[in-house]
């Protein structure tokens, strides 16, 4: 019952701080956009292998050579 006798108060008080914050966001300055920045591809550096492949027996002899290097 409180509530009901107190109905137009309480409007009255939401219809002012409604006022108040439309002034406050109002005087808010608008953002500024920036001009986008783009990465640049130039000074990308760039590896290019050129050797032969290993031939199968290479293979396992290379792998047989770092067991032996790993236990050491």
């Amino acid at each position: 019952m409180n509530v009901i006798k107190h109905m137009e108060a309480a409007f009255l008080v939401a219809l002012s701080l409604a006022g108040v914050a439309s002034v406050a966001a109002d005087s808010v300055k608008p953002a500024q956009a920036t001009a986008p920045v783009y990465a640049t591809t130039a000074g990308i550096p760039v590896v290019h292998v050129t050797a032969k492949r290993l031939t199968p027996v290479e293979k396992q002899q290379m792998l047989a050579l770092e067991r032996v290097r790993s236990r050491a």
